[in-house]
């Protein structure tokens, strides 16, 4: 009985606070007495445990990036992890080697230009290096195919066969073919055949033609108001045609009447006073004109003639008069009114 009563007398000091508890009389502990003395020995123990203690070490810059390296170089010598793989550059695919590898095209080529069919040698096409025809089917580039395995090019091919006849003979295009031929020439970029071309009469022609429509710097306005108006009085009297008066003429000066013609002379005579008197603009709706050049008033006619049916516009035109505006003296305007009959319908 002393032996309990010891055993109470000494109890279970609490858990990890080391607070003693006292056992109540209902509840008391029985322990061995090797297991109570191991008890109180780790309590006393634990209570006299020193706490860690924590040491900051501040390094300079270079410190922390040479540790950052060597981390880096001892993270390199691992072996790498299943998990780790892939997650660096990617590898290149074999299937990507391949496809760098130029296409081999067959000696003889179908060509679907537009959905005009055309067959010729891969040597025909590849006749200048410096063309895009040479570098579509030079192996490096992806060419589309169409039901029947033709090669696909999205152009107009009614002009294609000229192409192909230049680059396998050298022949060049009818003339009135070389206009058209001269644009595809420049889309596929043929320079052999558009030096030749633009020795040819049509275009030469229309270089000499520029150079004299150069000299009058409102001519492409001036056509562009003569569609202008006559797309308006069309609309506002739902008419069939449209009439406009337009003047043109090639000196400035005016003409004296015919029974005065030796006043011409004079023209180069005039102060600046008096040839204010002349400026003069006559009651037309359009006037082209002055110029200095070889050409007269019909050769300006015909080219706006032409280049209003460039633009889709029928035109006629036909000299209705002269302008009779009395200047000074014997002096009268003279310069030649056209009018110009512009059919929509």
């Amino acid at each position: 009985m002393q032996q309990n009563g010891a055993s109470s007398s000494n109890g279970c000091e609490g858990g990890g606070d080391g607070e003693r508890h006292s056992p109540s009389p209902s509840r008391s502990l029985l322990l061995p007495a090797a297991a109570t003395t191991r008890v109180r020995r780790f309590i006393q123990e634990r209570r006299t445990l020193p706490l860690p203690k924590v040491m900051v070490v501040f390094s300079a810059a270079s410190d922390v990036d040479k540790a950052s390296d060597a981390v880096a170089e001892e993270e390199s010598r691992k072996p790498a992890s299943p998990a780790s793989v892939g997650r660096g550059k990617p590898h290149r695919c074999p299937l990507d080697a391949v496809q760098e590898q130029e296409f081999t095209f067959p000696e003889v080529i179908s060509l679907n230009v537009g959905g005009s069919h055309f067959t010729t040698r891969l040597s025909t096409l590849r006749r200048h290096d410096d063309t895009m025809l040479a570098a579509m089917f030079s192996g490096r580039h992806h060419i589309p195919r169409d039901a029947d395995g033709r090669f696909f090019i999205d152009r107009d091919g009614a002009y294609f066969g000229d192409i192909l006849n230049f680059l396998r003979e050298g022949e060049l295009p009818h003339r009135e073919r070389i206009r058209a031929v001269y644009r595809e020439a420049q889309y596929y970029s043929i320079a052999p055949l558009l030096e030749r071309l633009e020795d040819t009469q049509p275009l030469t022609g229309e270089k000499v033609r520029q150079a004299f429509l150069d000299l009058l710097p409102y001519y492409k306005d001036n056509l562009e108001r003569i569609v202008e108006i006559a797309k308006l009085r069309a609309t506002q009297k739902k008419a069939r045609f449209a009439k406009l008066k337009v003047c043109v003429y090639k000196e400035e000066t005016p003409i004296t009447p015919y029974e005065r013609p030796l006043f011409n002379s004079l023209r180069f005579e005039r102060s600046e006073g008096e040839a204010k008197l002349f400026e003069h603009h006559c009651e037309v709706d359009v006037s082209f004109g002055p110029w200095e050049a070889v050409a007269d008033v019909y050769d300006l006619l015909h080219c706006i003639v032409g280049d209003l049916s460039e633009l889709g516009v029928t035109a006629e035109q036909q000299c209705i008069g002269v302008c009779d505006k009395h200047l000074v003296n014997h002096y009268y305007c003279k310069r030649p009114i056209y009018e110009f009959k512009i059919t929509w319908w």
